[in-house]
């Protein structure tokens, strides 16, 4: 094989795809993310030395975070930009450990990832099929290391939006490191690895928690909003991902200048923030769920601005108008440069190219309703609480997640229309796309489809069952009158599984597919331990899960 990748619940087969990646990346990218990976793993171990002799250096958390970003599903098919960042990874390792030998410490660690010192692309390539995925031949341990690496990968996703507004947490940081370190000893057994697991669910609330802290503070609770689904006249921009500071910018730069702004995929929630609502040409959303951009980008007529991940490789026809930033990266594509020294980044290339742009194609018309995140569905808590002891609503489905391009999840949008009129949807993250745009109605003025955001507002619907929990003096947050049927794609979604599970909710279906990383035992724990299950078929499901 040339590559052996299973991070994504598109794995070929539902193994590994093992000659290119479902996502778009070649043989040659995988081979890169394996080694930046490798060096994160590197500085990991030497920092943990550092610390231990008053030597760390706090910027290497930064790098840990970066790194893994760029390695998740769908963010950087950039081989150039990868290879930059693990020379960068080398150069600070060196430092660090210098830093350390300074002391007059000498470092003795057999691990690769410590003692490697490659200089070149090629360098790097030769030596990634050593330190791949399948270098841990024990399937068990190899399996949790990787749930853990794709934990620690979907926290520095969050920790990286935090840190752009400004917000840091040394502890979720030093557990990124402690993580890291982990997935290179040698010595420690399943045990070991599941208690870190489970340890790592318990940073992903508090990174989540941490972003939301910083979103809200930084751009007020969100509300609860009509988002226009139709187009204007004039050129605009089109801008994906999850970054709202990135947002933010463009929305300040591109003010009158004549050039729209609309929202796709994962950034339809920044329509719901109130200081993104005095934008008069922040015009509302355009199109759907990342896997659908080909269709979409084309007709969109304007640049795209991709902030971070959900990056499908691009046709030839509209390529030239995707533009990337942050994490984010594709070859031949133009890449906006991060800060430096706190100033804005610079968004007049793609400004100028916008102007000289067709304005969109209406692909379709009306509006969307979402904004539900905690502080406003704890605002609706008394209307709320009354529809469930009034017997009107008989139970939430927690229905958020990933969206996907595989045809069987057309599941998630027949179980939705097939679930009786007394239950309500609570969404997060781009598997709303299934459902959000149908008409499902609402329960005395309470809509059946409460969108609280991205992805990473999963974090607002876990505030709302323990505040529910409390609310009806609930001893356990098992009892409450909700069942998740949750659809993952990529690690981002990992770590959300995991915050769940350290929060005690058990009975949680995963679909369309478990995942390929899971090994038999491995799965076997979690069902065990916490009833995780699949999903079957629409009938069966809500038979099981609704009316039982």
């Amino acid at each position: 094989m040339s590559m052996f990748c299973y991070q994504c619940q598109e794995a070929a087969k539902g193994t590994g795809c093992t000659i290119k990646g479902v996502c778009g990346k070649t043989d040659e990218v995988a081979a890169l993310q394996d080694v930046l990976l490798f060096v994160s793993k590197g500085i990991a171990n030497v920092n943990t030395i550092a610390e231990s002799n008053q030597a760390g250096r706090k910027e290497a958390y930064k790098y840990m975070v970066d790194a893994l970003f760029i390695t998740i599903t769908n963010a950087n098919f950039d081989g150039d930009k990868i290879v930059s960042k693990i020379s960068e990874g080398i150069a600070l390792r060196d430092a660090i450990k210098q830093d350390i030998t300074a002391k007059g410490i000498e470092i003795s660690c057999d691990d690769y990832s410590v003692t490697y010192a490659g200089t070149s692309k090629d360098d790097y390539l030769k030596v990634a099929p050593a330190i791949g995925i399948l270098s841990i031949e024990n399937e068990d341990i190899r399996s949790l290391k990787e749930l853990l690496t794709y934990g620690v990968k979907g926290m520095a996703a969050y920790a990286e939006h935090a840190y752009n507004l400004g917000y840091e947490n040394d502890e979720i940081s030093a557990f990124i490191q402690k993580a890291l370190v982990a997935t290179t000893n040698k010595d420690l057994g399943a045990d070991e690895l599941v208690a870190l697991v489970l340890e790592c669910g318990k940073y992903g609330v508090d990174v989540m928690a941490l972003l939301d802290k910083a979103n809200t503070e930084s751009y007020g609770n969100p509300e609860i909003t009509s988002v226009n689904l139709g187009v204007r006249s004039n050129p605009a921009i089109l801008i994906s991902g999850h970054d709202l500071k990135d947002m933010e910018e463009l929305l300040k730069q591109t003010e009158g200048t004549g050039v729209d702004v609309y929202t796709h995929s994962e950034m339809l929630p920044a329509n719901y923030y109130p200081a993104f609502k005095k934008y008069e040409h922040f015009v509302g959303n355009y199109g759907n769920a990342w896997w659908q951009q080909k269709e979409e980008f084309e007709s969109f007529n304007g640049p795209i601005l991709f902030t971070t991940n959900c990056i499908v490789p691009p046709k030839d026809s509209y390529k030239d108008r995707v533009y990337t930033t942050g994490a984010s990266g594709f070859d031949g594509c133009t890449h906006i440069a991060d800060r430096i020294n706190g100033q804005a980044k610079d968004f007049s290339a793609i400004i100028e190219h916008a102007k000289k742009c067709a304005a969109p194609t209406e692909i379709e018309t009306g509006e969307i309703v979402g904004g539900f995140a905690h502080n406003q569905v704890l605002q609706l808590a008394d209307k709320v609480v009354d529809a469930v002891k009034g017997g009107a609503i008989k139970k939430f489905v927690v229905m958020a997640g990933c969206d996907g391009r595989m045809n069987d999840r057309s599941y998630y949008s027949d179980f939705a229309t097939e679930l009786p009129e007394d239950t309500v949807i609570l969404t997060a993250g781009c598997a709303k796309y299934r459902y959000n745009k149908l008409p499902l109605g609402d329960i005395g003025g309470i809509p059946r489809v409460l969108d609280a955001g991205q992805c990473n507002d999963s974090y607002s619907l876990a505030v709302t069952a323990l505040k529910l929990k409390e609310v009806f003096g609930l001893d356990d947050i098992n009892d409450l009158p909700i069942v998740y049927n949750i659809a993952w794609y990529e690690q981002k979604a990992v770590i959300v599984l995991l915050a769940l599970l350290s929060l005690g909710v058990k009975n949680i279906n995963l679909g369309p597919t478990l995942p390929a990383f899971l090994s038999p035992n491995v799965a076997k724990i979690l069902i065990e331990n916490f009833d995780i299950g699949g999903i079957t078929n629409v009938k069966d499901d809500i038979e099981t899960m609704i009316l039982s």
